[in-house]
């Protein structure tokens, strides 16, 4: 069949695409929508806890495994690094190397989460099964950096995957 344009952006013979063009905005629009509101959740995570490291260190300083070195400065060095990560993935130009910083980050802190959970009686105000539920939070929380910093697909890279 002869493809010929019954408008700008579509043919009457879509046999090609796996869906209609006009889906592809629909699909990309909603998708944007989730990626956007990762990033926001993914910002105030670290904003917010970023600045939690200078309001109130001893909560940091108490989760801290004994055998790393130099705890009070660990706490605010980290804070920092959450805060300018946080800043960065404001902007699109910084938005994947802040993605990046702060997965690694959130695996470097990963210690003091692990020995909360093995040392549940150090911390009686937090549950057990809340302190092992932080560890399935902060595996959710690498993929939402992860994937929310990822670039922007465009619709041609859409089309492309399709076929």
């Amino acid at each position: 069949m002869a493809k010929y344009a019954t408008d700008q952006n579509h043919y009457q013979d879509k046999s090609k695409w796996s869906t209609p063009v006009g889906q592809f905005n629909k699909i990309g629009g909603n998708m944007q929508k989730l990626k956007i509101a990762a990033l926001a959740f993914v910002f105030l995570w670290f904003m917010s806890g970023g600045i939690y490291h200078f309001i109130n260190a001893d909560f940091f300083l108490n989760i801290m495994p004994p055998y790393l070195p130099f705890h009070l400065a660990a706490v605010y060095v980290s804070g920092v690094f959450e805060i300018l990560g946080a800043l960065g993935l404001l902007f699109t130009r910084s938005r994947r190397p802040a993605g990046i910083g702060l997965f690694i980050l959130t695996i470097a802190v990963s210690p003091a989460n692990i020995y909360m959970w093995m040392n549940p009686d150090l911390f009686p105000d937090i549950s057990e099964p809340l302190l092992a539920v932080r560890l399935l939070i902060q595996v959710l929380l690498l993929a939402c950096i992860w994937w929310s910093s990822l670039p922007a697909m465009t619709s041609i890279d859409a089309a492309l995957k399709s076929d």
